[in-house]
């Protein structure tokens, strides 16, 4: 019996990020950010985590934010039949995605703000690219300030004269 991406594929992934001793926060990162690569119509085969550096995980008033680069490889199935075996596949495609998410302070976070990128690992290092990515990054981990916010009564205590 075979059992769709969207089931297993989740799980599979959750088992490894606890191994990694990533924080829930991130591990739901890495889940979307595969999910999305996997979406994509270029993408036909399944593709496994790699590797996951660069991780930024900060807290503010507003929300937490979170930032990494995910490692990908290719492996032997398909992404439209998978399989529960999927050998990876050595010197084939080796992208590498960067994601940015800030979530909301509630029990269950919602996601305010996300932006991800994949692509070739050697294309994001040119220096457009991540200028641009810098730029998105800095607009997500802002998410939830300023106008964003809630208005709570007692804010903004002050009144207006009238005219005279």
């Amino acid at each position: 019996m075979r059992l769709p991406v969207s089931l297993w594929l989740p799980l599979a992934l959750g088992v490894a990020a606890v191994a990694a001793g990533q924080s829930p926060l991130q591990r739901r990162v890495v889940r979307d950010v595969l999910e999305y690569f996997h979406g994509r119509s270029n993408v036909q085969f399944l593709f496994k985590e790699r590797e996951v550096n660069g991780v930024i995980e900060t807290e503010d008033p507003s929300g937490t934010f979170v930032q990494l680069r995910l490692g990908l490889v290719q492996t032997s199935c398909r992404n439209r039949a998978p399989q529960r075996h999927c050998r990876v596949l050595e010197g084939r495609r080796k992208p590498t995605c960067l994601a940015c998410y800030k979530f909301d302070t509630s029990d269950v976070p919602k996601v305010l703000d996300k932006y991800h990128n994949c692509g070739p690992s050697h294309h994001l290092a040119a220096k457009e690219i991540r200028q641009r990515d810098e730029a998105e990054c800095r607009a997500v981990e802002e998410a939830g300030k300023g106008g964003d916010t809630l208005y709570l009564p007692g804010m903004f205590a002050f009144s207006r004269g009238l005219p005279a």
